[in-house]
Parts: C-alpha cells; structure tokens; sequence
C-alpha cells in the first residue's frame, strides 16, 4: 500500500509557501503521493470548514496516512484526528500552539483564533488515532509560547517534541524553504523506527 501524506498549511497560508513545495518534492522522491491543499478561506480559517475539507481530501484513512500541520494546520490535524475511528501513521505538527497565541494581534485576530483556543479537544480520542505525534517548535516564535505549549503536547499527547533556533514561526516569511529535522521525523515513522 503506498504511502500518503497531506500538508496542511496555516492562518492565511498556500501551498507554495515556504518549506510546502520542498517536502512535497523530498516525500516524493521516497514514493510517497503527498498533497499540499489550498484550505477554504485561509485568511479567516474556521474548524468547521477547515476540518470537512481535510477529512474529504483524505477519504479513508489507514496506517500508510501522514499529517504535516503548520499553526492553524496543526489544530486542524487534532480535530480531524479525534473525528475517526482508523489509525494512521503518524503526525508533525510545525508550530503548533494549543494555548492563546501572542504577539501584535489585531482584534480581528483574536476574534479568528478565539473558537481553536476553546473548543476543547479530546486528546483521548486523538491518541488513538496515531501512536506517533512529533512536535517541531522554534524557540523565538513570536505567536507560540514555547515552554507552554512543549509542556501541553507532551503531557497531553505523548507528544515527542523539537526544539529548533531561530527559526520563528516557521513560515515563508521567516526564510525557512527547507525542515530536514521534520522529513526526517517522517522518515523515522514511515519506516517504523519512532
């Protein structure tokens, strides 16, 4: 059965920015049909339809399904994952944040982000969707609260997390066009090594 995995951008983002095409490009190249969807209405992301698009796009999921989730993409990855009933294979989630978000905020933005800051999630159900959940933070982001939230996917989650510098919020604006410590995180749980 051959692998898939679907890379889910953030809040406002599109397939093409940043490190997307190059995972796309490097997941390829080990076999894998990957898809980086454009997301409904990325500029004012809501759970409802951000989560019935993912899990139209994935159809039946099963243990050769890997999630890539940037931000936002990374909450809508939990939510999908607590809304089936199969395992897949595994999970990383690029600057994840479950706590309130910081940083210069308009009051737009906190209204946009106020729903996947409270609308609970059920990390029980998450858990047994996936044994694998890699967690990749930087450690100057300027939205996600670092120690918080390493500490809310590790104990909620199980969570292995990462720890990489100066890489800000991850997106295409910080720079990064390439994430070798996340294809190698896939790379270990594609082949059963995590």
């Amino acid at each position: 059965m051959q692998k898939r995995a679907f890379i889910i951008h953030g809040w406002d983002g599109y397939p093409e920015e940043g490190w997307f095409p190059w995972l796309k490009s490097e997941l390829e190249k080990r076999g894998f049909i990957v898809q980086v969807p454009t997301m409904p209405h990325a500029e004012n992301p809501t759970i409802d339809d951000w989560v019935e698009h993912l899990t139209k796009l994935i159809g039946t999921p099963d243990e050769n399904t890997y999630l890539v989730g940037h931000s936002i993409g990374c909450q809508t990855i939990l939510r999908y994952l607590q809304s089936i009933n199969n395992e897949i294979g595994g999970v990383v989630l690029v600057a994840g944040w479950l706590l309130r978000l910081t940083g210069d905020l308009s009051q737009e933005e906190i209204e946009i982000a106020k729903p996947w800051i409270e609308t609970p999630i059920d990390y029980e159900k998450v858990k047994q969707s996936t044994k694998n959940i890699v967690c990749i933070f930087s450690d100057d982001d300027p939205f996600v609260l670092l120690k918080e939230n390493k500490v809310e996917f590790e104990t909620r989650l199980n969570a292995k997390t990462i720890v990489e510098f100066k890489k800000g919020h991850f997106s295409g604006s910080d720079g990064i066009t390439e994430l070798p410590r996340l294809l190698e995180e896939l790379g270990k749980m594609s082949n059963g090594n995590n």
